[in-house]
C-alpha cells in the first residue's frame, strides 16, 4: 500500500533492512528475517521482535524509500506485505515516474513531485473505494476546496474528482482534476506555484487517450488550439470514460439542444451524478447492442451458460434483463445471441436446482434453457413478474402444467423442428395504408419459373427455411455466425423485409404500437409545413426508374410515409437522402413496416444523419478516414488529403451505396447493413478503395479519380438478382465504354470485405465514433462563426479580433442559459430550421447581464424598464431573442458611432414598445420544422423589407413626450457619474434642459395668438420651469444611486401638469450640439478590448450574481 511520505534519516539503521533493488531515485527493500537466506542471527532477531509486536506494530516485510538526489535523506512511500505486492508498486513506479522525473532540474523538485504524487494516489485510492457514498464528508470538503479555487457559480455540481499530473509545457505539475457538470477544472499549488485551469466542455475539440516516449499513458485534450495533457491516474480508464460521457452529455444539450426527458438521471443538470452517467452510458450501449426500443433499460445482468440445440453444446454469456426484453449475448466466442421479448414469453420453469437452471417457454414452440444461473430463482421471478404471469388467465395453470408443456416444446424442438412464423400483434391498418410490398405488387414472383436465377432463389430460400427450422424464427431466432455468412451471400427477395424487420429491431417497435402509423397518417395528412413542401418536391426524383414510383400507388406510399415521419420528428422533419432510403425500404417492406424501419434507421442505427448538419454523416466519414488510415497505408502514402474521400463517400453513408449502385445490388449492401450496422458500410467502403487502389493511386486529379469510382459502380453486378432487366437497366445509366469494363458481383465484394475487414469490431467503431465526433462538431461551429462574422463585419466597424472576441462572448452567454437549467427560453424554442445567424440568440436576462458588461457608459445599470427597452429596440423582427448581429450594431453605435447615433440610440431606449414580453421571456414566431403552418408571404415581405431598408432619418423619429424626457435627462445625469467633469456635465445638461422646455413655451404660444387666455404658463413661468427641472436632475445625480426615479418623479410632479409637452428629435440636438463638453463626453474613444477582457473575466460571476 501506498504511505504518507515520512523522513528516513538512516536507510540501513540498524541493519534491519537488505536492499533488494535501487534506481537513482527509488529503493526496494526486505526486511530481515524474511525472504530467502532469513539474515542470519540478525535476522532471527528481528523476526522474533517482529512476531512479538502487536498487530498496530508490526512492520511489513517489504518497502520503497525514495531517495532525494545528491542527499542522505530518504522517504518512506510505500509498504507491503507480499513480494508481489510491492512489486507491483515498484513496477507502477517506473512506469509512470521514472520517465518524468528526468525533466526537473532541482532534486527538491523531484522530492516535492514525488510526495505529491504519492499523496495524491492515497486520497484516490480512499475515494475509488467509496468516498462519496460512504463517506460524504470527503466529497464534502472536495467540493469546498473546488468552490474556493475556481470560483464557479455555487449551482455548478462537482460529478467527481482525480489525483494526476498536468504538463505545463515539460514540467509535470502535480494537483487534482476536477469534472463538473460544465467544466474540466484542474489546480496545483507546489512551491508556491499555482496552476489553474477551467474549461467548458463545450470548447473541447478533442478528447483522446494517448502515449508518447515521455508519456507512457495519458489523456490528450485540445480547447480552442491549445493542447492539454494529464498523466499518471490511478484509474485512467474509468476518468477518461467519465470525462467522454460528460463531454457528450454536454454536446447533445448545448448543440443538439436535447432536454433528456425519458432520462431521469439526466434530466436535471444540477443532480448529475457519476453513477447516472455511468447508467445513462450502460443503457445506450445496451439499447444499441441488441437494436431494442428507445425506453429499454438494462435493469439486471446474470452470468450463464445457454444451451444451443442446434450445437448440442453450452456457450457461456450473459443475460441481460429490461422491463420488456429477456437478451443473451455469449462471451465465448461464438457471436450468439438471442432477444425474447416478454410478450412472447409463455411460462418459466426451473428444472434443476441443482445446477441452478431455469427454462424460458415461448411461442412458437420454443424453449431456452440457461443453467448455473447465479440466483436463478431472482432471475424466474423477475420474468414472471415482467411478464404479468399471476395476473393473466392464460399463465393461471399450475406449476405441473406449465413445466409439462415447457418439457415437451424442448422435446419438440430438438427432436422436431418444425416451422415457425413470426408473431407481431398489430391493429387492423387505415384503408389507405398499403398492406404489401411495392415488389410483390409490381414483381410477383412466378412459382412455375424454372429460370436459373429463379431456381437459386429458390435454394436461398430452402437455405433460409433450413436455418429457421434450427436457429428459429421470428424475434427470438438465435443469431450466429452462420446467420451472417447466409445474409453475406444474399437474402431471398421474398424474406428481406422480414428479416430487416427482424435485424433492425423494428419489429419491436411495431408490436408495442398498435395502430399508431395508421393515427400518425390521418394526423399528418393534409398539413402544411416546409417538411411537407421539401418531400413533395423529391417525390418523383426517388427511384424514378423503377415502375413502382412511376404509378401513384408508389408515390402515394412514399408522400405517405416521409410525412408521417416528419410529423412524428419534428426536430429532423425531412431531409434529402431519406426520400431515396425510403423508397427502397417500401419495395421489400409493407407501408407500416418501412415506417418502422426508417424510424429504426434515423434514430438509432444512424443518428444525427438526417439534420440540417448531417453531424452524424461527418462523423461517420471522419472514422472512414481514420480507418483507411489504418488499413490503406499505400494509398495514404499517395494521397496525404483524405478531404477528398470524403467528399466523394458522403452519398455512399447517407444512402447506404443505394444512390451510386443499382438497385439489384445496393439491396445486398442493406441487407448487411441491417444486421452489422454502420460497421458494414465502413468495411465496404474499404474493400470499395482497395479494389481501385492502382486507379486511384495513378490518377492525377481529384476529377479523374471520381471518374474511375464512378466507373466501378457502374460495373457492379448482381448476377443472382431475379429482377426483370427493365428494372436492372434503369437502375444506372451504364455507357459502352463502362459496359466494356470488368463486371464485379456484388456478392464477391460484400465477402471480400468481411474477409478482410470483418474484424473490426462495433465497440471500436463506437469509439471513434465519439472521438472523432467532437472534432466534427467544433468544426462545423467554426465554420458558422467565420460565416456569422463575415456578414456582421459589413454591418459595424469592430476589427476581425474584436468581433472574434465578441461571439465568443455572445456563444458563452447563449450557453449559460443552458448550463444550469433544461427550462431556459432557448432550450424551449429552438429551431433547427433556422439559418446560421440565428442558431445562437439570447433571452432577455442573458441579454441583460452581457449587455451591463460591455456598455460603455454603465447605461442600464439599475434600471431594468432600460434593458428591457433596449432589448425590445434591438429585437427588429420581435421574435424575443436578440441575434449576434442585432447586438453587435448596438454596441458598434455605443463604441464607434456618431454623435447623433448616439443620442438617436439614447432617445429610441425611452420609448418604449406597446406589446410586453411574455412569462418566459420569448416570443416565436418562426415555425417548428416539420409541424406548423408557414406563412411564406411574411418571410417573403420581410426578406424585401431588408432589401429596401434605408437609413433611418432623423425626421423620422417620434416626438419625445413629457414623461419620456423626464427619464431621459436623469439617464444622461446617470452617464456623467464619476467622470472627471462631471460637475460641467451636470450643469451643461440644466441648460440644455432649460433651453429646450422654453423654446416649447414659446413655440406653443406662437401657435396660439388668438386664446391667450387658454395659456396657463407666461414666458416669465417658463424659466423657474426648466431650473427647476435641472435642479431635479442635478439632485438625482447627487444622492444615493437607490432613490433616484423617486426623487425626480416628485419633482416633476412639482411642475405644472395642465399642458402636455413635447420635443422634436431636431430640437434636443441642436441644443446637445452648443455644449461642447456633452459633444466630447459623447465622441471620447472607448478601450474597445479592455472592456471585452473585462467582460470575458466577469462573465461567469455576473451569472452568479444574478
Amino acid at each position: 500500500m501506498w504511505l504518507k511520505p515520512e523522513e528516513i534519516l538512516l536507510k540501513n539503521a540498524l541493519k534491519l533492512w537488505v536492499t533488494e533493488k535501487g534506481n537513482t531515485y527509488f529503493v526496494l527493500q526486505r526486511r530481515r528475517g524474511y525472504g530467502e537466506g532469513g539474515g542470519g542471527l540478525t535476522g532471527l532477531l528481528v523476526g522474533t521482535l517482529d512476531t512479538m509486536l502487536d498487530s498496530t506494530s508490526k512492520v511489513a516485510p517489504f518497502r520503497i524509500l525514495h531517495q532525494t538526489p545528491d542527499s542522505q535523506v530518504y522517504w518512506s512511500i510505500a509498504c507491503g506485505g507480499t513480494k508481489e505486492e510491492i512489486n507491483q508498486h515498484w513496477e507502477w513506479l517506473e512506469k509512470n515516474i521514472m520517465r518524468t522525473l528526468s525533466v526537473f532540474d532541482s532534486s527538491d523538485d523531484i522530492t516535492s513531485f514525488v510526495q505529491g504524487k504519492i499523496r495524491g494516489l492515497i486520497a484516490e485510492e480512499g475515494k475509488v473505494s467509496g468516498v462519496q457514498e460512504d463517506d460524504p464528508e470527503k466529497f464534502r470538503e472536495a467540493l469546498l476546496r473546488f468552490e474556493k479555487w475556481f470560483d464557479l457559480p455555487q449551482k455548478e455540481k462537482l460529478v467527481t474528482y482525480y489525483s494526476c499530473s498536468y504538463w505545463k509545457g515539460r514540467v509535470p505539475c502535480q494537483g487534482w482534476l476536477y469534472l463538473s457538470t460544465n467544466f474540466l477544472s484542474f489546480y496545483s499549488y507546489l512551491l508556491g506555484s499555482e496552476v489553474k485551469l477551467v474549461v467548458s466542455w463545450n470548447e473541447i475539440w478533442r478528447l483522446e487517450k494517448t502515449s508518447n516516449v515521455i508519456l507512457t499513458e495519458s489523456i490528450h485534450v485540445l480547447v480552442n488550439g491549445e493542447d492539454h495533457y494529464f498523466s499518471m491516474f490511478l484509474h485512467l480508464n474509468e476518468t477518461f470514460l467519465i470525462m467522454e460521457q460528460l463531454a457528450d452529455y454536454s454536446i447533445k444539450r448545448l448543440f443538439d439542444k436535447e432536454t433528456f426527458q425519458e432520462e431521469p438521471s439526466l434530466s436535471d443538470p444540477l443532480q448529475i451524478t457519476k453513477r447516472g452517467l455511468e447508467t445513462y452510458a450502460r443503457n445506450e450501449q445496451f439499447r444499441a447492442f441488441f437494436r431494442l426500443p428507445k425506453g429499454e433499460n438494462l435493469l439486471e445482468v446474470y452470468e450463464s451458460f445457454l444451451w444451443v440445440p442446434f450445437s448440442h453444446f453450452n456457450t457461456l454469456g450473459k443475460i441481460c434483463l429490461s422491463e420488456s426484453y429477456l437478451c443473451f449475448a455469449s462471451q465465448d466466442g461464438s457471436q450468439c445471441h438471442v432477444i425474447i421479448p416478454m410478450r412472447e414469453v409463455i411460462g418459466v420453469e426451473k428444472p434443476d436446482r441443482s445446477s441452478r437452471a431455469l427454462t424460458v417457454c415461448v411461442r412458437g414452440k420454443r424453449a431456452l434453457r440457461f443453467s448455473e444461473v447465479r440466483d436463478f430463482e431472482r432471475l424466474g421471478n423477475a420474468i414472471r413478474r415482467r411478464c404479468g404471469m399471476t395476473d393473466s388467465p392464460q399463465h393461471s395453470a399450475s406449476p405441473e402444467v406449465i413445466s409439462g408443456e415447457c418439457q415437451n416444446l424442448i422435446n419438440h424442438f430438438e427432436d422436431n423442428p418444425e416451422e415457425v412464423a413470426m408473431m407481431v400483434g398489430q391493429k387492423e391498418s387505415s384503408k389507405a395504408v398499403s398492406n404489401e410490398a411495392l415488389m410483390t405488387v409490381f414483381h410477383p414472383q412466378d412459382a412455375e419459373n424454372l429460370d436459373p436465377k429463379m431456381l437459386k432463389e429458390k435454394m436461398k430460400e430452402q437455405s433460409w427455411n433450413i436455418h429457421f427450422s434450427e436457429y428459429g424464427r421470428g424475434t427470438s431466432m438465435f443469431c450466429t455466425k452462420k446467420t451472417r455468412d447466409l445474409i453475406v451471400r444474399g437474402v431471398p427477395e421474398a424474406l428481406r423485409g422480414e428479416l430487416w424487420m427482424l435485424f433492425s429491431g423494428a419489429v419491436n417497435d411495431m408490436a408495442v404500437n398498435p395502430g399508431y402509423y395508421s393515427e400518425i397518417v390521418d394526423q399528418s395528412l393534409g398539413t402544411s409545413t416546409l417538411a411537407t413542401d421539401e418531400i413533395e418536391r423529391d417525390l418523383h426524383r426517388s427511384l424514378p426508374e423503377h415502375p413502382a414510383f412511376q404509378s401513384d400507388t408508389g408515390i402515394s406510399a412514399l408522400r405517405r410515409v416521409l410525412t408521417a415521419y416528419a410529423y412524428r420528428n419534428p426536430k429532423i422533419g425531412y431531409c434529402q437522402a431519406m426520400n431515396i432510403l425510403t423508397s427502397v425500404l417500401l419495395l421489400y417492406a409493407k407501408e407500416e413496416e418501412a415506417f418502422w424501419l426508417l424510424v429504426a434507421v434515423c434514430e438509432r442505427m444512424l443518428p444525427d444523419y438526417f439534420n440540417r448538419r448531417i453531424i452524424g454523416a461527418l462523423v461517420d466519414q471522419a472514422v472512414f478516414e481514420e480507418l483507411i488510415r489504418m488499413h490503406l497505408t499505400q494509398l495514404t502514402e499517395h494521397m496525404t488529403d483524405l478531404t477528398f474521400f470524403s467528399s466523394v463517400s458522403l452519398s455512399w453513408f447517407l444512402t447506404l451505396f443505394i444512390s451510386v449502385l443499382p438497385i439489384e445490388s445496393a439491396v445486398n449492401v442493406v441487407d448487411c447493413f441491417f444486421y452489422d450496422g454502420i460497421k458494414a458500410i465502413l468495411q465496404l467502403g474499404l474493400a470499395v478503395l482497395d479494389y481501385n487502389m492502382e486507379g486511384l493511386i495513378s490518377s492525377h486529379d481529384d476529377a479523374e479519380a471520381v471518374t474511375i469510382l464512378s466507373k466501378f459502380f457502374d460495373n457492379v453486378t448482381n448476377k443472382d438478382s431475379p429482377l426483370p432487366q427493365t428494372v436492372q437497366q434503369n437502375s444506372v445509366g451504364n455507357n459502352d465504354k463502362a459496359s466494356s469494363l470488368s463486371k464485379v458481383d456484388i456478392s464477391d465484394l460484400i465477402k471480400e470485405a468481411y474477409e478482410k475487414y470483418g474484424d473490426m469490431k462495433s465497440e471500436e467503431v463506437e469509439r471513434m465514433r465519439k472521438r472523432n465526433k467532437l472534432y466534427v462538431i467544433q468544426t462545423l461551429e467554426d465554420t458558422t462563426k467565420q460565416n456569422v462574422l463575415r456578414v456582421v463585419s459589413q454591418e459595424v466597424k469592430f476589427s476581425a479580433s474584436q468581433l472574434d472576441n465578441l461571439f465568443a462572448l455572445f456563444k458563452r452567454q447563449h450557453f449559460l442559459s443552458c448550463y444550469w437549467t433544461m427550462n431556459s427560453p432557448v432550450l424551449l424554442h429552438h429551431d433547427p430550421s433556422l439559418a446560421y445567424l440565428e442558431q445562437y440568440q439570447l433571452g432577455f436576462h442573458q441579454f441583460r447581464l452581457l449587455f451591463s458588461l460591455l456598455e460603455p457608459w454603465s447605461l442600464c445599470s439599475g434600471n431594468d424598464a432600460l434593458f428591457l427597452w433596449a432589448f425590445r429596440l434591438l429585437d427588429e423582427n420581435q421574435d424575443g431573442l436578440v441575434n449576434f448581429k442585432e447586438f453587435c450594431c448596438a454596441l458598434d453605435i455605443l463604441y464607434s458611432g456618431t454623435f447623433t447615433n448616439k443620442l438617436k440610440f439614447l432617445l429610441k431606449l425611452h420609448q418604449p414598445p406597446v406589446s410586453d414580453l411574455p412569462e418566459d421571456g420569448v416570443i416565436r414566431k418562426s415555425p417548428e420544422r416539420g409541424k406548423g403552418k408557414v406563412d411564406l408571404q411574411a418571410y417573403l415581405k420581410q426578406w424585401q423589407d431588408e432589401i429596401l431598408k434605408k437609413e433611418e432619418s432623423i425626421k423620422d423619429l417620434p416626438r419625445i413626450n413629457q414623461a419620456q424626457f423626464i427619464q431621459f435627462s436623469k439617464t444622461l445625469y446617470n452617464l456623467f457619474h464619476g467622470d472627471p467633469e462631471e460637475e460641467s456635465l451636470y450643469r451643461a445638461v440644466a441648460r440644455v434642459t432649460s433651453l429646450l422646455l422654453r423654446m416649447e413655451e414659446v413655440g406653443r404660444r406662437l401657435q396660439e395668438p388668438t386664446s391667450p387666455q387658454k395659456s396657463t404658463t407666461s414666458p416669465t413661468q417658463a424659466a423657474p420651469k426648466g431650473a427647476l427641472l435641472g435642479r431635479a436632475a442635478c439632485s438625482t445625480s447627487e444622492r444615493s444611486s437607490n432613490t433616484p426615479s423617486t426623487t425626480i418623479t416628485l419633482e416633476a410632479g412639482s411642475i405644472p401638469q395642465e399642458v402636455e409637452w413635447s420635443f422634436a428629435f431636431e430640437q434636443i440636438l441642436a441644443s446637445l450640439l452648443n455644449e461642447p463638453v456633452l459633444v466630447r463626453f459623447f465622441e471620447r474613444p472607448v478601450d474597445i478590448q479592455a472592456r471585452l477582457d473585462h467582460a470575458k473575466g466577469a462573465q461567469l460571476k455576473s451569472k452568479t450574481n444574478k
